[in-house]
């Protein structure tokens, strides 16, 4: 009789433990959503700040370069310090430092002082996507893909409002009008340490996600590993270069080409942003029915038909494929990081903060470079050219097939 009670008990905690918690989820993906509307606000806040402070084209550069520098090279550090040595409230820290950078970009003086606070928003940054990334996957009860993408669609629908709010906020209201979006920060502290205050609960538990008890999957060789990861930074690659090109200079592609006005061309931009949420959303849930690597592979490769037709279409047409291109593309990204996670169990956090780092990074350097041809050449080369860069997809053919354990065939994950 004890050992049934027994039995029972312990088959409900872990009924609990595989429980989906979407309300871990959903603050994880709101407080994404507040901390990439402030990182958006800087940049979103240059055309201000350059001339309030009679900047230069270069001087904007080395803005852009402090945040996105401080935030891609931090972020992986940031992820394996933590795998090792678990801070539950090192979102509350991070966010701290965004507040402060924003104290400072409020009340800059001089140039100088706007890069100290680009770095500090760089800095909250690098500490928020790997650890409230692990901490949506904590909570995924075993659903890693769709709180992956419920994780991350909060982000982009950040990334997509800093604009507008900038534009009836700060660009009427002044530089001192950036400090209104300390309550912003301030709220995203309170969100955060709710969070943190689960996440040390599940310390104490013992369920931190680096542990590997549980290993879903055989282990890889070391070097097969390492060649997955560098194929999927590779796919990376070739996903926000492309991207890029779009969240960029879609517009300026749509008035050249088309003549549209810039309010007409930002309506068919934010049908491209509202696709990309839309795929975000999609990819991580499709990834865990159907396998992370046939969804990496789709997504890359299957979006270059429509990247190539891109730059031939009328303008009805070239909403409907940009449509399309966003959709398809960020469906990639929630399997890509997942899929890395899974190739590297015990070190989530490191993964998170490559992944999202280097896809940071690679959004600035691609921006800049794609500037660059577009001045020696014209916007619709660039088209021409990004057009083939889906192709690089053809390596997603050498990611390795994960086996399941206790499973004799090789299966497709």
């Amino acid at each position: 009789m004890d050992t049934t009670i027994n039995d029972a008990a312990l088959s409900n905690q872990k009924t609990a433990a595989d429980k989906t918690r979407f309300s871990i989820i959903g603050g994880a993906s709101f407080s994404h959503f507040l901390n990439d509307m402030i990182q958006s606000l800087l940049l979103a806040s240059y055309p201000l700040l350059k001339g309030q402070f009679s900047l230069s084209f270069m001087q904007i550069g080395l803005i852009t370069f402090a945040f996105q520098v401080t935030a891609s090279l931090l972020q992986p550090w940031v992820g394996y310090f933590t795998d090792k040595y678990p801070k539950p409230y090192a979102l509350v820290f991070g966010m701290g430092a965004t507040f402060i950078g924003l104290v400072f970009l409020a009340l800059a003086p001089n140039f100088q002082m706007l890069l100290t606070a680009s770095m500090l928003i760089g800095l909250g940054s690098a500490i928020f996507h790997p650890e409230a990334s692990r901490i949506a996957r904590m909570a995924s009860g075993g659903r890693f893909g769709l709180a992956q993408s419920l994780f991350q669609v909060g982000g982009n629908t950040g990334t997509a409002m800093g604009p507008l709010l900038t534009a009836s906020i700060i660009l009427p209201g002044g530089q001192r009008s950036i400090a209104w979006f300390l309550l912003v920060a301030l709220l995203g502290m309170v969100i955060l340490s709710q969070l943190c205050r689960w996440y040390k609960r599940q310390l104490v538990l013992g369920k931190h996600p680096t542990k590997k008890r549980g290993v879903a999957y055989i282990p890889l060789p070391a070097n097969k590993v390492r060649m997955a990861i560098g194929i999927l930074l590779v796919l990376i690659f070739s996903k926000y270069f492309y991207m890029a090109s779009l969240s960029s200079y879609f517009t300026f592609y749509l008035i050249d080409k088309f003549h549209l006005t810039a309010q007409g061309a930002q309506s068919y931009l934010f049908v491209f942003l509202f696709s990309v949420a839309l795929g975000t959303v999609s990819g991580g849930p499709i990834g865990d029915r159907i396998g992370r690597r046939l969804v990496i592979w789709v997504s890359i490769l299957g979006v270059a038909p429509f990247t190539l037709l891109l730059p031939y279409a009328d303008l009805f047409w070239t909403g409907v494929l940009s449509a399309i291109i966003g959709f398809i593309l960020a469906s990639a990204f929630p399997a890509i990081i997942v899929f890395g996670q899974e190739l590297m169990p015990g070190r989530v956090g490191m993964v998170a903060g490559l992944f999202y780092g280097f896809s940071f990074g690679l959004g600035g350097i691609g921006a800049a470079v794609l500037g660059q041809l577009a001045d020696v050449t014209s916007i619709r080369f660039v088209y021409h050219v990004c057009a083939f860069l889906p192709l690089i997809g053809l390596a997603a053919a050498f990611l390795p097939k994960l086996q399941k354990v206790g499973q004799t065939p090789v299966t497709v994950n």
